[in-house]
């Protein structure tokens, strides 16, 4: 299963990370690609984004379910494709370090599935930490941003 994850430590306290991971709305706009979201439910939303695989961009569109909301910890979730036959899960996590700083991971698996998933596969390798990365950096950037800090 092509994995990324990704791990940043932030001077902000963990409810302040808490009170932006909660909120997809917060953070859907940050993934690389982006497109468009649809909260459907407290725990079910749509996701459509561009992925550059290289070769060629295309267009996926994902439902997302969330698994676990465990404030202020972790926000765990499982993903299908709905333009496509992928599936995987991933999570968000915070970990204390002190009053002041957090360590937040971002970790992602997705597996393309069917006739063309070994290549696809192939090609997620490189593609899901790569993602995993840039979206975990960009909602610490954002969280920074928000609360007016430097790291």
């Amino acid at each position: 299963m092509p994995n990324g994850i990704h791990t940043i430590e932030l001077p902000v306290a963990i409810d302040k990370i808490w009170n932006f991971v909660s909120d997809m709305n917060k953070w859907a706009p940050l993934v690389p690609g982006y497109i468009e979201h649809e909260i459907l439910s407290d725990r079910q939303s749509t996701w459509a984004f561009k992925g550059d695989l290289g070769f060629m961009k295309k267009t996926v569109k994902l439902k997302i379910d969330i698994k676990e909301w465990i404030e202020p910890t972790k926000v765990t979730f499982d993903l299908s494709g709905l333009s496509d036959n992928f599936g995987g899960n991933g999570y968000f996590e915070a970990e204390t370090v002190d009053d002041n700083t957090t360590k937040m991971t971002g970790c992602l698996d997705i597996t393309a599935k069917g006739a063309m998933g070994p290549m696809v596969n192939t090609i997620l390798k490189t593609f899901v930490p790569k993602t995993a990365q840039e979206l975990s950096e960009a909602i610490a950037n954002r969280i920074e941003e928000i609360e007016n800090v430097k790291a």
